[in-house]
């Protein structure tokens, strides 16, 4: 197959992304973020999330087949998110898409958020068989990727996921939102022995992860300092929670590859972009002599151009959906 060309949409949570593929090579990935409307509801608010889709998503097309320098004519297919994610942002990219490819007489593919996720790894460099630690505000697993189609999930979180529990503990150290991103940079400033929390699950055989607790603590301290008028280190509060996870994430992580006999490696998913983890894991896999894969920070929060990349090798496969494809809000990665 010569010159496949796939148009990708993105609309799962607050960035409405498009994104244009060619053979595997990502020609356009154009994002328009709603950080600065969330930030006045110190969250997400899933309904003004919907909204904004619908008014963005036709000027983020355009723009991404401009600097494309393809045509509608060229594609071959449209892929786009339909799950897991807010069900009124999914539809808006869902519609939208369908409505394209039928008018376009070409191929419909939906595709799974968390795919797409582990393909910014592709899109990296990295190639199967490797273990992914998939880790964003929704979603914390760890992942055999045996090729670019067949995904074994080895674990996953029993509660919060990381980034879930990064933004409520920003909340109440009073970072605002977005709060993982600025948890990490004041992190950079503490002590991380400030607090010693509880490493869950951290020895129990399996690669499961839960930190509902850890937060849990985070909080229990938080609120006593209060009580007692106590001076509150947030640095430290910070550093010592974002060591606590980063721990977890780490050991069970190099766990899952050594039990699988893999010694390749990517990490996927906004929390990706966390300093210590980053530094943190390839460290330990520098030790071990394991290659680490770890995409550009603008490819581990949620874009279009990872899509496009499911879409790419799920095209190649035959994958492809029907027009009755729907919103999966709380679609699993198998």
């Amino acid at each position: 197959m010569d010159n496949i060309t796939i148009l990708a949409i993105e609309t799962s949570c607050d960035e409405t992304s498009a994104a244009v593929i060619r053979n595997g090579e990502l020609l356009s990935n154009i994002v328009s973020s709603q950080i600065d409307i969330h930030t006045l509801y110190g969250g997400v608010v899933p309904e003004i999330a919907s909204r904004n889709h619908l008014l963005s998503i036709s000027r983020v097309t355009d723009k991404a087949m401009e600097t494309s320098g393809v045509t509608f004519n060229d594609l071959n297919a449209v892929g786009v998110t339909y799950g897991p994610g807010l069900v009124g942002a999914l539809l808006v990219g869902v519609s939208f898409a369908k409505a394209l490819a039928y008018s376009l007489g070409v191929k419909l593919i939906g595709v799974n958020h968390m795919r797409g996720h582990i393909s910014a790894a592709f899109l990296a460099g990295a190639k199967p068989p490797f273990i992914c630690l998939v880790v964003s505000g929704g979603h914390t697993m760890i992942v055999k990727v045996k090729d670019y189609n067949t995904f074994e999930l080895l674990g996953q979180t029993k509660d919060d996921a990381a980034g879930e529990a990064f933004d409520k503990v920003a909340r109440v150290v009073g970072l605002g939102y977005p709060g993982g991103p600025k948890l990490d940079k004041l992190a950079e400033e503490g002590d991380d022995e400030y607090l010693s929390l509880p490493r869950a699950m951290l020895k129990e055989d399996n690669y499961d992860f839960s930190f509902s607790g850890i937060k849990s603590a985070v909080l229990n301290h938080i609120n006593s300092a209060k009580m007692k008028g106590d001076t509150l280190d947030r640095a430290g509060v910070c550093a010592s929670f974002r060591k606590c996870v980063c721990d977890i994430l780490v050991q069970k992580t190099l766990r899952a590859a050594a039990s699988h006999d893999l010694k390749n490696i990517a990490v996927c998913g906004g929390v990706a972009c966390n300093m210590l983890l980053r530094r943190y894991l390839k460290e330990q896999c520098d030790l071990l002599g394991y290659k680490l894969t770890i995409p550009d920070n603008f490819l581990c929060s949620d874009n279009a151009g990872m899509i496009a990349c499911s879409a790419h090798y799920q095209y190649l496969k035959g994958d492809c959906s029907g027009l009755d494809l729907n919103a999966a809000p709380s679609l699993s990665l198998n």
